[in-house]
């Protein structure tokens, strides 16, 4: 009965905030009472909802109450902590369905803080102690609370099972071994537990070395992170300059036509002008004649006629041709023709420029580089169409259906001089630039190189021919047999013959790989190595050869 009444002494007195005996003690206008601080603190939560309320019966106050130390409560609590009187165990002490509950305790059991595998039962802090304070247990085993004690008793013998059978990988105890398990490999528990326990510490050094790995890996990605924020970030500031510099060029290209056609307009209309008053001043001087001969001509007097003939002076010879050449609405207009022709190779060199920085903009690739596709369907997601660029085509070459197949031909082609022309090599350029992961397909009609190049690469002289130089890589097939170039260096190749070559391009990555495509597909050759610069497709001939490129589908 007195611990009832202490127990409730002990709830009576307590915080329900911080569940100790209450500090300070206040009472609130419902009447509960709480420390001071403990209240003062959960108001303050309130303040922005400028409503406040009791914790254990959720009645509002408004405004927030002034709060006054209850005097009375304070003084008796202050007696009851001399008489020893303590705080009631907070509700968070006491062992819930989860936990692990004190095996002695009586009444509502509390959270047990070991359990001792030697009395296979488990302890609060307060039963606990005869464990630390008795020789007679200074040999138990303490170990964190555990609800499967149970488990360590062998159900056949009812002992503890301190042995292990490494045959048939099972706890059990000492009988267990010089009966079921006679002539197994049994030891101590504890001696397995060692060879585990060096087992686990390496798994656990593992474990360690994967986490230091991965948060290098994590670093790496962050500074890849500010790399990429810095690297965007300047290159649309590098941009604008750039299109602010072209705007401000086409600006002053229009400010330069529009001077030079007033100019030229002035130069004209002065000229029109200074002829029309040369005329006008003729038209007169005629006029002013024909009065004269007019006036002569009417004179009745044959001896006065005669007389005054002599003195009209002879008619001036006119200074200009007699009809003015007038060319009708071909004043200026050939100018506008050429800004038009002007404006459309600017559209179409944007056109084409475009398509490549969009592709550039799209091919930033900074994760770890995907493997090379092993199915057909990986491969198409990287299909790109290739069209050649008629400004690299040697002139022997003739190229059809949009640019994208060519011929090698006899004769010579009327091509305009250009400084981007192969003048040695019968060999071509693709126009579009190659980065990120791309992968095209080349049908072939006699001796063909397959190639990619950097577009700086020679335009004349030996090196220029695909794979004579370290600017190019060549593939290609002659008498039955397949070649690869770089270097000038020639590599011999083994593989199936077709018609049609695949070829898989990981910029990023540096890899190269050349396919016989038919019905099946077949790596014939691998390049790994480092591109420093964008690639272009790229083809030679040999005599009668033809080629196409091909977007795979």
């Amino acid at each position: 009965m007195v611990e009832r009444r202490d127990q409730l002494n002990q709830e009576t007195f307590s915080c329900s905030i911080c569940l100790d005996l209450l500090k300070d003690p206040v009472t609130i206008p419902c009447g509960h009472s709480y420390c001071m601080n403990c209240i003062k603190t959960h108001w303050d939560e309130e303040d922005q909802m400028r409503i406040y309320s009791c914790p254990q019966c959720r009645k509002t106050f408004i405004p927030r109450p002034v709060l006054e130390k209850n005097t009375m409560l304070a003084a008796l609590v202050e007696q009851l902590k001399k008489t020893g009187l303590q705080a009631a165990p907070a509700d968070h002490c006491y062992a819930g369905p989860e936990d692990v509950a004190c095996d002695f305790c009586s009444g509502r059991k509390l959270k047990a803080i070991k359990s001792c595998l030697v009395c296979l039962a488990s302890y609060c802090e307060k039963h606990l102690q005869p464990h630390y304070e008795s020789p007679t247990f200074k040999k138990h085993k303490l170990v964190e609370p555990s609800k499967n004690l149970q488990e360590n008793i062998c159900s056949r013998h009812d002992e503890v099972m301190k042995m292990f059978c490494r045959t048939d990988q099972k706890c059990i105890c000492y009988l267990c071994s010089v009966d079921e398990h006679k002539g197994h490999d049994t030891v101590s528990a504890a001696a397995e537990r060692t060879e585990r326990q060096k087992e686990l510490e390496v798994s656990q050094q593992e474990i360690q070395q994967r986490i230091q790995d991965r948060e290098k890996d994590v670093k790496l990605l962050q500074q890849e992170v500010e790399a990429i924020n810095h690297s965007a970030d300047k290159t649309v500031e590098d941009s604008e300059k750039i299109f602010t510099e072209l705007i401000r060029l086409i600006q002053k290209r229009s400010s330069d036509v529009k001077q030079q056609i007033r100019s030229q307009q002035e130069t004209e209309v002065s000229g029109v002008k200074e002829l029309q008053e040369k005329l006008e001043q003729e038209i007169t001087e005629l006029k002013r004649k024909d009065a004269e001969l007019k006036q002569l001509s009417h004179t009745e007097d044959h001896n006065q006629f005669l007389h005054n003939y002599p003195s009209l002076s002879a008619l001036s010879e006119s200074t200009h041709s007699s009809s003015i050449n007038i060319r009708p609405l071909r004043y200026f207009e050939d100018v506008t023709a050429a800004v038009s022709e002007l404006r459309d190779k600017l559209q179409d060199i944007l056109t084409d420029r475009w398509t490549n920085i969009s592709l550039t903009v799209t091919d930033v690739d900074v994760l770890l580089s995907q493997p090379e596709p092993k199915r057909r369907a990986g491969f198409l997601k990287y299909s790109c169409e290739i069209t050649l660029d008629p400004n690299t085509a040697h002139t022997r070459l003739l190229l059809s259906e949009g640019n994208r197949k060519v011929t090698r031909m006899e004769q010579y082609q009327s091509y305009s001089r250009h400084p981007d022309r192969f003048i040695r090599w019968v060999q071509v350029l693709s126009r579009e630039s190659l980065t990120g992961r791309c992968y095209w397909e080349v049908e072939m009609r006699g001796i063909v190189y397959v190639a990619v190049a950097y577009k700086k690469i020679s335009r004349e002289g030996v090196e220029c021919g695909f794979g004579r130089s370290n600017k190019s890589w060549c593939f290609y097939c002659d008498q039955n047999s397949y070649y690869f170039r770089y270097n000038n260096i020639i590599t011999s190749i083994s593989g199936p013959r077709s018609s049609r070559v695949g070829v898989y391009l990981d910029h990023r990555a540096g890899i190269l790989s050349f396919y016989s495509v038919s019905e099946t597909r077949t790596l014939l050759h691998r390049v790994t190595t480092t591109f420093t610069q964008p690639l272009y497709a790229g083809i030679s001939f040999g005599p009668g050869s033809s080629a196409r490129m091909c977007k795979a589908k």
